[in-house]
């Protein structure tokens, strides 16, 4: 249930991020680059949910990290059918536009966060 609840508040944070981010004055690098630490924070918390039975951290984590790197290189490929589902606004949210290897890096550090935040909640 924490897990759940920890999801919910990151897509809101994201959401309300990318919605009110730069009307309240926040810089371009924490819009930017804060909605992809949130985006790894989600997945990571997204694999615990799934995974809840199999609490090794480190396939969390692994498994975590190996689906932020693949959802960063499709941005890679373009073809009509996906060039079209990232112009709406679950696309874009989803898998994103543009490749930025700067992307994984927030991805590993909002995976990072979650990871420890979950791991010192469990321990409680």
């Amino acid at each position: 249930m924490l897990i759940l609840s920890g999801l919910i508040l990151v897509i809101l944070a994201g959401l309300a991020l990318r919605r009110y981010g730069y009307m309240i004055g926040l810089p371009f690098l924490i819009v930017k680059y804060g909605g992809s630490v949130l985006w790894g924070a989600m997945v990571y918390l997204l694999v615990a949910l799934l995974f809840v039975n199999r609490r090794t951290q480190l396939f969390i984590i692994a498994a975590t990290c190996c689906f932020a790197i693949a959802v960063e290189l499709l941005r890679l490929v373009h073809f009509p059918a996906l060039d079209t589902f990232r112009d709406t606004a679950t696309g874009t949210l989803l898998l994103g536009r543009v490749f930025s290897p700067w992307n994984i890096l927030c991805y590993f550090a909002g995976i990072g966060m979650a990871a420890a935040i979950t791991l010192q909640v469990a321990r409680r």
